[in-house]
């Protein structure tokens, strides 16, 4: 891959490990050869990294593929979900599915990134609805504190949504930065 394939959502090498490109920028100074920095975040860890490929640098791409998969449940171990194609069961590690579990509702099909064979990573959508299990009253004219108030959702994720969002609403969240969208339409 060249300098000019590097863009944001690009999966790449780097380290022998799969990395996928967050954010990247051309650079070319005085009396420089030209340079394509990056941030990068490591499919496997999770871990971002920042890292400057010069000029004439090759970049390897990642070989990463995608299977759908449904998701069955989670325990201290990790996440557990069964391949739509071959019907058994794929398990990712805690680490490896971290906070992304407190989306997911059992039955529903996501997609599982894989690596060498291994399963690396679960490609959520944008925005999920959830329903709301418990959630304080809103008090009219309490909103000193921005409007907000914690929400408990079905799949045990703690969220703050407006204060007119009552029990057994259907809310939008987003599942990048983990914030409360809108109230879906019941």
């Amino acid at each position: 891959m060249n300098l000019t394939d590097l863009k944001k959502g690009v999966l790449v090498l780097y380290n022998d490990q799969p990395h996928e490109i967050l954010w990247s920028q051309f650079v070319r100074m005085q009396q420089r050869k030209p340079v394509m920095q990056t941030k990068m975040r490591n499919l496997i860890t999770g871990r971002v990294v920042e890292y400057s490929f010069k000029s004439g640098e090759r970049a390897e791409e990642a070989e990463v593929t995608k299977q759908a998969a449904q998701y069955l449940y989670a325990d201290e171990a990790g996440a557990h979900f069964m391949n739509n194609e071959t019907f058994e069961t794929v398990d990712l590690s805690k680490e490896l599915s971290g906070d992304k579990v407190g989306y997911l509702k059992e039955g529903e099909t996501v997609t599982l990134r894989y690596f060498d064979g291994s399963p690396i990573s679960i490609e959520l959508p944008v925005k999920v609805e959830l329903k709301v299990v418990s959630t304080p009253q809103g008090v009219r004219g309490d909103t000193s504190s921005g409007g907000n108030k914690p929400a408990t959702l079905e799949t045990g994720l703690i969220v703050n949504v407006p204060l007119f969002i009552k029990e057994g609403d259907t809310v939008r969240i987003n599942t990048e930065s983990g914030e409360y969208v809108e109230r879906a339409s019941n």
